[in-house]
């Protein structure tokens, strides 16, 4: 199976959103099913066969999450992140900021669903090249 070490050394080469469709590739090849990233320190919970499971670390200090939920202003800012315009600990900002609790990325769908802290679902999104 895959370690975290090994996920954060193909995560290392994602500097914006723009990054991302190359990234899940490279981590469904390891063997990841799907992972759900908590917006308040960005650690993960990454899944594989036959009930595998690994958490990584927490990635920055606790951010606070909005108890209001913004999905305009959230969409604008996953637009942006897309584009390669804000890099990965502005987004998670940007996610806290308009209510956004986690997501959760389904390699087997190629979806990546954002939820707010009451668990409805914000945004789903195909992932690009799926």
């Amino acid at each position: 199976m895959f370690t975290v070490s090994q996920i954060e050394q193909a995560h290392e080469k994602v500097t914006s959103g723009a990054d991302f469709p190359q990234y899940i590739q490279e981590i469904k090849a390891m063997g990841v099913n799907a992972f759900e990233t908590w917006v308040h320190d960005s650690h993960t919970d990454y899944y594989g066969k036959e009930d595998f499971h690994i958490t990584s670390a927490a990635q920055y200090e606790t951010l606070g999450i909005s108890d209001i939920t913004n999905e305009a202003q959230f969409r604008h800012y996953l637009q942006i992140h897309q584009q390669g315009l804000t890099d990965y600990i502005t987004f998670c900002t940007h996610c806290a900021e308009t209510g956004i609790e986690k997501w959760i990325v389904s390699l087997d769908d190629m979806t990546c669903t954002y939820y707010d802290k009451q668990g409805n679902k914000v945004v789903t999104e195909q992932i690009p090249g799926a």
